[in-house]
């Protein structure tokens, strides 16, 4: 169904005016600029709109959801059954149905791009499960899998498996033995430009205690890394040196000669010094931690009672500061080029505050899920009306500005063109505007509509 289809049967108002609730606190319609939304909190939510071609459904989140930006589009579930289905890179449309974990298959008009998997018997998947191809036969039996040109066939994964791809060759009897190679290759860029691929040569014996890894052959900075833990590991390389004694809470000492920095934990991650114009941290968990490389800086004081985090590359600066993780958290995101910022400010359960970069703003006390989940909209739109106790939200652009109490027990609205209050969940209403006032008792409308007193024109 198209999106004016699915507008039309839920029966949106065409008045973008119309944003009283005509049926008690938990029944809403609303319109913020090209955004229209249709609600009846805890159970469905309805959002369109038509200039970004959007439209999102939720019926008891999260329980089923349906979301569509342009010909891209998912319905779910409990994430469990859900399908899908858009336009891919070669402009064809792809159809997709999970019945998660048990089936899963995709359609396209691209036989190549077909697929069918019932989990544990038999099929095949592309695309999925970070591999661009996976075939298995009564999982774990036998799995393959393929990732660019490296392909892997698994007997009884993950225990023994033979790799083979574009000069590789590898096996492993995990976690016994293991051992894998790969020679110099090239391979064609995006620009058309042939590039060198490093090689790698890398063994195992009783994984984790013993391995042995070359890394980067042919390259400008090969790593050697050799470990016999928890006794020690070494890695050595033209860029960076770093050796552990006693790992993983032993001692540490890394000289990294790119990054420009020295760092010593004794023991690591507890205790870290690092000084150099590439980093330079302080730490002594739990009690304080300053760390900071030009572009990110983390601070921590009794953690986790006080944290800091702020990220400076133009044209984004954001700051974070949070106490007790979510108890209080005050973020700020700022376009060094434009000036514009987004703020917002959390004090669970007590409330939440933010602006966005146009301006706009919204404040609700009584905030139980919006600092535990931040910046989620179907929170907002399916649980926030039912415990909020005051919400108050300004629109720049539009100048339109409302205001709620206790489940709309009280709620004004207010623009350039109009005015609107509601008293005693909508059994009283009152709007005025450009075609005059009228009100309402029990949702009958009581007298007729009184044209507004027009100023008079010309000499007085």
């Amino acid at each position: 169904m198209s999106s004016d289809g699915l507008y039309r049967k839920l029966t949106l108002s065409p008045d973008p005016t119309d944003t009283v609730d005509p049926v008690g606190p938990l029944y809403y319609k609303r319109t913020a600029d090209t955004t229209r939304i249709w609600a009846h909190p805890p159970v469905f939510s309805y959002t369109l709109d038509e200039d970004v071609d959007y439209e999102e459904f939720d019926f008891f989140y999260p329980i089923l959801g349906y979301d569509r930006f342009g010909s891209e589009y998912r319905f779910h579930i409990f994430q469990v059954f859900n399908f899908s289905g858009g336009k891919t890179q070669s402009e064809t449309n792809a159809h997709r149905f999970a019945l998660f974990p048990i089936y899963l298959q995709q359609r396209s008009a691209i036989p190549e791009l077909n697929y069918t998997a019932l989990l544990p018997i038999y099929g095949n998947l592309k695309n999925r499960f970070f591999r661009d191809e996976v075939h298995f036969v009564l999982m774990p039996i036998y799995v393959q899998s393929r990732k660019r040109d490296v392909v892997t066939d698994n007997y009884v994964y993950p225990i023994f498996h033979l790799r083979h791809g574009d000069g590789l060759k590898g096996w492993q009897f995990w976690p016994i033995v293991g051992h894998e190679h790969k020679e110099v290759t090239t391979k064609t860029n995006s620009w058309g430009d042939e590039e060198m691929v490093g090689g790698h040569d890398r063994r195992f014996v009783l994984w984790p205690i013993y391995f042995n890894q070359l890394n980067g052959i042919g390259t400008e900075n090969p790593q050697k890394q050799r470990a016999i833990l928890p006794l020690y590991s070494l890695l050595r390389s033209p860029h960076r040196d770093s050796s552990t004694y006693f790992w993983p809470f032993g001692c540490t000492r890394t000289v990294d000669r790119e990054k420009k920095y020295t760092e010593t934990g004794a023991p690591w991650p507890f205790i870290v010094f690092a000084n150099g114009t590439g980093k330079h941290t302080r730490r002594v968990w739990p009690f304080f931690s300053r760390s900071s490389n030009g572009i990110l800086e983390s601070d921590f004081y009794a953690w986790p009672i006080y944290k800091y985090n702020r990220i400076k590359a133009d044209p984004l600066d954001r700051e974070r500061t949070r106490i007790l993780f979510f108890l209080y958290s005050d973020t700020s995101e700022k376009n060094t080029q434009t000036g514009a910022a987004r703020l917002r400010k959390d004090l669970w359960p007590f409330f939440t505050s933010h602006r966005d970069f146009n301006g706009d703003t919204r404040f609700q006390a009584l905030s139980i899920l919006e600092p535990l989940l931040p910046n989620n909209k179907s929170i907002e739109r399916n649980y926030s009306p039912i415990y909020a106790l005051w919400t108050s939200q300004k629109t720049v652009k539009t100048g339109a500005h409302s205001e709620s109490l206790l489940l709309n027990l009280y709620r004004h609205e207010s623009s350039p063109t109009h005015k609107k209050l509601s008293l005693l969940f909508g059994l009283f209403q009152y709007q005025s505007g450009a075609e005059g006032r009228r009100w309402r008792l029990f949702y009958i409308p009581m007298g007729g509509t009184k044209e507004p007193r027009r100023r008079a024109t010309g000499a007085q």
